[in-house]
């Protein structure tokens, strides 16, 4: 096996502003980690032409019926699952279309798999028993950039076409080696050393939002600042649904109750059969021709 060696990773250096974090009152603690949180946004922003990089190649894959499957061991993979899983009620998406991955399977999301992340074998594995397409896109999750389980399967990745995205918070990281586009956001020294469930975390977390909320927007699901594809599958988000209509049209409360009984609750239908006075089933042949996307529906003459 070969020597890991941990002193060239960024994640793993020891922070100068928190060497004396046991010595600190509650206040104290608190103060140094909020300060080194601070510096997280700025990070993320200066990798946003490569963000927007990522997701423009994510999109032309994505429309075309490809997938976004996000893979990585412990926090990172639980965050990928975490970004995933808010599609299908948020944006009304297919469980199959945004798939979060973890090593060591679903038991990993709860309890800790350390060793699964050691198994590159796991990692091809766990993207073939779902198929991958070249038309996929594989976003590899890993702080340190070395993680075996996520680089065997961004190789994997790439033998078969798909698109494959790095995603660390390391410079010069072993991904550069194996993926097509590498996101490295620079977080620097933890607090606690190594413990990259912090801000290596909370960047990966920014990063995720950006990419699947922008995928989102870009394809339609969101109308000014809405979401405008939510699934009303709750008293909560009915009433949501509700608002939204509401916000756009200006109708009574009467015309949007109405038209949401007609439209089973689909939002963006709602709203295009209020403001072009047409049926539920004319509402779908406009969303049709203007690629889905209600502005477009609503400027149409």
């Amino acid at each position: 096996m070969q020597k890991i060696d941990l002193s060239k990773i960024d994640t793993e250096q020891r922070n100068p502003n928190s060497m004396a974090l046991d010595q600190a009152d509650t206040m104290g603690v608190l103060t140094i980690i909020n300060n080194e949180d601070a510096k997280i946004a700025a990070a993320v922003q200066a990798q946003l032409p490569t963000i927007a990089k990522v997701i423009d190649l994510i999109f032309t894959r994505f429309s075309q019926g490809g997938r976004l499957i996000y893979m990585g061991a412990g926090t990172s993979g639980r965050l990928g699952i975490l970004d995933a899983s808010e599609m299908l009620p948020t944006y009304g998406l297919k469980p199959d279309q945004i798939i979060g991955i973890i090593a060591g399977g679903d038991d990993a999301i709860r309890t800790p798999a350390e060793g699964a992340e050691d198994d590159r074998e796991l990692g091809v594995a766990d993207l073939k028993a779902l198929n991958l397409q070249p038309l996929d896109t594989v976003v590899g999750i890993g702080a340190s950039g070395r993680t075996p389980y996520v680089l065997a399967g961004l190789e994997y990745a790439k033998t078969i076409g798909a698109l494959a995205v790095g995603l660390c918070m390391t410079k010069n990281s072993e991904m550069l080696a194996v993926a097509d586009e590498v996101i490295a956001i620079e977080t620097g020294a933890e607090v606690v050393t190594g413990s990259t469930r912090m801000k290596a975390g909370t960047a990966t977390k920014l990063v995720c939002n950006m990419i699947s909320t922008t995928l989102m927007v870009k394809w339609g699901k969101v109308y000014q600042n809405l979401m405008v594809d939510l699934l009303a599958t709750n008293e909560k988000l009915k009433v949501r649904t509700a608002r939204i209509v509401k916000a756009v049209t200006n109708a009574s409360d009467d015309v949007v109750a109405t038209t949401l009984t007609a439209a089973n609750y689909a939002c963006k239908n709602a709203i295009v059969m209020i403001l072009k006075n047409v049926s539920y089933a004319e509402s779908e042949t406009l969303l049709a021709e203007y690629d889905n996307l209600v502005t477009k529906v609503i400027n149409s003459k």
